[in-house]
């Protein structure tokens, strides 16, 4: 359907945003069934249309904000009525404000902020909506189930406490110097009974709001900071979609039992285990370079939580002093956005030995920075001594074997924020290596295995056990300094002694002296002790383009989830109308879905997908489905023609009596589910 050929007049007004209000119904007032229902007969009657488009909206002729089948009042009910955070004294008796603005009611109000019907609660009379005042929440009794010291959460404190804004507040007129604007509104805490005037301006009487969701156009901002696709859509962008299938998929692997067996199906209190790196045979196990042990790395789920986690396992490790539990703490409360939080650490016997467990986020999708930008063995060559003979190749050229420098920033800055979080809590990372830095997306970094040389290599004859991290901080700084001239000469071999001058030549000619300095910096000894944050000014104003960078990727993202913000509520709406048409039997009635107002809704099925053109073949318009679904779920007054299959019928009817009969007819299909009936 996304490729089908779709009409750039209903792409424009054929969504707006709002929320599903419930899957019960929409919560209309009860109308008379029908009341614009004409009945015709016919023998040549064309399945086409009538004012089936997206309809242009006439405040003479409909008032949209008085509409009782309008579905924006739920919304705007949940949108906050007041910016300015007013928090009542919960031990005084009564709380009064500054002002001495008069009392009023929403019955006094000569234009009402919004009518009796944005209360749809079906106990409420019309009298006591009227004198509650704007986003007052009916749910909130009069004695709620709450300390008296705190804003029960349905209160309207917390939306007056929101920073969303009212659409109200930006077209009603400037009049907070009257006093007469002022109101004084109550609210009831735990038996207690506060006062705070509302400033919120009443909205002018000229405010017009579209009747059904419509889809906005793209923000300007985000239109023109990407190539321009061929034609709009309403989903998100293919590369963002791959990107989060991919990480869906990862996250719901699982390995088959019995093609391995020497991996556990459950350890401690995590199952589903599934290897995140290949297990080599165990004649053939070597201990890896960074921790001098044999490890492993699993996806499992922690059945306390239900959420996955990253194992990673040290192979026959046996924790003879639970004292470095204390560093373990310390680094549960390290919470940053280029780490890989450790959540707990324990010991097992469920791989057939004494085994050390660490537990960290899982981050689906993501792969080192080895795996990423140190994979080519053709990426050493420059840096292989050559035979007798031999001639030395050119120098790599940026863009053309070397990495962009933007991108080499780009990793500077997010690691050290992270050694600069990590460092001012007192710890050291101790892990800044290639393969120990994850990759996710395009360029975001994270630190990972954090922590497990402070468990791995704890002495327990110190009685200082902090006393060794300013040396471990230095050597963070050292080994940032590699990792940097790394990404500059696109190979390890660039770090190794012999080549370090050869190297650093290769940063002067493809780099910028700032970078080059920076890399000398963390590289050369120094008398006195340095601190990551000497290296803020090397950076200097390179911080507010990655700033820049992480804000419009953020726009983008806002943008592709507005494209699928009411994809939900459409599917709810599909799923309730799917229930309801072709029924083979309800209440031991086989025709029930082909009487009645399930009629009605069979021939909306039809309307809906089964349009065909003039030459008789099939209509697709996806543009179709979603405004006609948009006008049900809003219960417009606009009318449609029905028309049976055999052509011989055409029903004429609103989509606010197709949205009664929708209603009703869920209703009675949930309550025969659940025994009510």
């Amino acid at each position: 359907m996304e490729g089908a050929n779709l009409s750039d007049a209903n792409l424009t007004n054929s969504y707006f945003s709002s929320s599903f209000i419930g899957v019960n119904g929409f919560g209309s007032p009860a109308e008379s069934k029908y009341s614009m229902m004409q009945r015709m007969t016919t023998s040549s009657s064309s399945p086409s249309l009538l004012n089936d488009g997206a309809k242009n909206f006439s405040h003479s002729s409909h008032d949209t904000v008085n509409s009782p089948t309008s579905s924006l009042f739920s919304d705007f009910g949940a949108l906050s009525i007041s910016q300015r955070r007013k928090t009542p004294n919960p031990t005084a008796s009564e709380f009064i404000p500054k002002g001495t603005p008069r009392m009023t009611t929403m019955a006094q109000s000569t234009v009402p902020a919004f009518p009796s019907t944005m209360f749809p609660h079906p106990a409420l009379s019309s009298s006591t909506a009227a004198a509650l005042a704007p986003g007052m929440s009916l749910s909130a009794g009069s004695s709620p189930l709450h300390s008296p010291k705190i804003t029960p959460h349905t209160s309207p404190a917390p939306r007056r406490r929101s920073h969303t804004p009212n659409p109200a507040n930006y077209m009603g007129p400037n009049s907070a110097s009257d006093p007469a604007s002022h109101i004084i509104q109550k609210e009831t805490v735990g038996g207690t009974t506060y006062f705070y005037t509302d400033n919120t301006p009443a909205p002018m009487a000229g405010m017009v709001f579209p009747s059904y969701h419509i889809y906005p156009p793209t923000a300007p901002h985000v239109a023109y900071m990407q190539p321009k696709a061929n034609a709009p859509s309403f989903f998100m962008v293919d590369e963002l979609r791959q990107e989060l299938i991919n990480r869906h998929l990862i996250t719901m692997a699982q390995i088959d039992h019995s093609e391995n067996p020497d991996v556990p199906s459950e350890v401690d209190s995590y199952h589903s285990l599934f290897p995140l790196e290949p297990l080599p045979p165990p004649n053939r196990m070597q201990k890896t370079s960074n921790f001098s042990y044999i490890t492993s790395c699993y996806k499992a789920v922690n059945s306390k939580d239900d959420l996955p986690y990253c194992l990673r396992r040290i192979h026959g490790f046996r924790l003879v002093n639970t004292k470095c539990m204390m560093l373990v703490d310390m680094w549960k409360k390290i919470q940053h956005s280029n780490s890989v939080t450790l959540r707990e650490v324990f010991t097992t016997k469920a791989f057939g030995d004494h085994s050390l467990v660490f537990s960290y986020d899982f981050h689906a999708g993501a792969e080192t920075m080895y795996s990423r930008h140190f994979n080519d063995p053709t990426a050493d060559s420059y840096f292989t001594k050559r035979k007798w003979g031999q001639h030395e190749p050119p120098p790599p050229r940026q863009h053309a074997g070397l990495l962009p420098e933007s991108l080499i920033w780009a990793y500077i800055v997010q690691l050290t924020s992270a050694l600069r979080t990590i460092h001012t809590a007192g710890l050291a990372c101790r892990v800044m290596d290639p393969s120990k830095i994850l990759v996710t997306g395009k360029t975001r970094l994270r630190v990972n295995c954090v922590g497990v040389f402070d468990v791995l290599t704890f002495d327990s004859s110190q009685t200082n056990h902090l006393a060794l991290m300013p040396q471990y901080q230095q050597a963070d700084l050292v080994s940032l300094g590699k990792v940097v001239l790394a990404l500059a000469c696109n190979s390890l071999a660039g770090i190794q002694r012999e080549n370090l001058q050869k190297a650093m030549e290769l940063v002067s000619i493809n780099y910028s002296s700032d970078l080059k300095n920076l890399i000398l910096y963390l590289l050369t000894e120094q008398s006195r002790m340095r601190s990551v944050n000497d290296i803020m000014p090397m950076i200097g104003a390179r911080f507010y383009t990655q700033l820049d960078a992480s804000q419009m990727r953020n726009d983008v993202i806002e943008e592709d989830l507005a494209k699928e913000v009411q994809n939900g509520r459409l599917f709810r709406l599909l799923a309730k109308l799917g229930t309801i048409n072709e029924r083979p039997e309800f209440q031991k009635d086989p025709t029930w879905s082909e009487t009645g107002d399930r009629y009605l809704l069979k021939l909306f099925r039809d309307h809906l997908f089964h349009q065909v053109a003039e030459a008789g073949t099939p209509w697709i318009d996806l543009s179709h489905i979603v405004s006609c679904l948009n006008k049900l779920d809003a219960g417009v007054p606009e009318k449609i023609s029905l028309v049976s299959r055999d052509e011989k019928s055409v029903l004429v009817v609103t989509y606010s009596d197709l949205k009664r009969c929708f209603e009703s007819t869920f209703q009675e299909l949930q309550g025969a589910a659940s025994g009510s009936l």
